[in-house]
């Protein structure tokens, strides 16, 4: 009698407080899969009106996400521009030079693409845009909800995925995503990393086979690709 009475007893209730990091957290995660499912439509539709109202759509979320976000200019790794500076850029240089010798040894199976000065700084622009996106929005969010090491490696993948399917820069992007987001996790300053990622992928375009990169294109525009 006296253990049937134990399952009578009434349970306290559960506080708010116990109950909004787990609100916090659905939160997030919506944030973060609804934009990167904005990202996938955007990279498997065609040019048009369409697909400049995803990429619109997506844009407006994320920026208005980021300013209503929990995060100061510190934590999005916009603050301190010289933190970590050194390694980060120093990796880098070490980095291009692995992919460039690793160029002339696959040379065999195609030239690179000529890549035109003029559309350089828009890479580079477009680089820093990336890892906005993937440090300074997925992965604080990831890490809020998972921790930062896992985060490291949730934000890594969906980074690989947007990729997809070009075999070669989905594997080199998760590669390259890991590096971003460890130093990321490190040191929390986008800048560097930014500048690390466009030369990466210059580098990357004016060594390996455009056979196999397609003008590093992904999604549909990987697809639909004609020499």
């Amino acid at each position: 009698m006296a253990s049937e009475s134990k399952s009578f007893v009434c349970q306290p209730p559960v506080s708010p407080a116990a109950i909004q990091p787990s609100l916090t957290n659905v939160v997030l995660l919506l944030q973060v899969a609804l934009a990167f499912g904005l990202i996938l439509v955007a990279v498997w539709t065609l040019q048009g009106s369409f697909n400049r109202a995803v990429v619109l759509l997506a844009t407006c979320l994320i920026l208005a996400s980021t300013v209503a976000g929990q995060w100061g200019w510190r934590e999005l790794g916009l603050a301190r521009p010289l933190r970590g500076a050194a390694v980060i850029l120093g990796s880098g240089i070490l980095l291009v030079a692995v992919i460039s010798a690793a160029g002339a040894v696959v040379r065999v199976l195609g030239p690179p693409q000529a890549l035109l000065w003029n559309k350089a700084w828009q890479y580079a622009i477009w680089a820093l845009a990336q890892e906005f996106i993937l440090q300074s929005f997925i992965y604080v969010r990831l890490e809020s909800v998972f921790g930062a090491r896992r985060a490291v490696l949730y934000a890594s993948l969906l980074f690989a995925v947007a990729h997809i399917p070009s075999t070669l820069l989905t594997i080199l992007s998760l590669l390259g995503a890991l590096f971003f987001c460890e130093m990321f996790r490190r040191y929390r300053n986008l800048y560097p990393i930014g500048l690390v990622h466009g030369a990466l992928g210059l580098s990357i375009a004016a060594s390996l086979p455009d056979s196999l990169l397609h003008h590093m294109r992904v999604g549909i525009g990987y697809l639909m690709y004609h020499h």
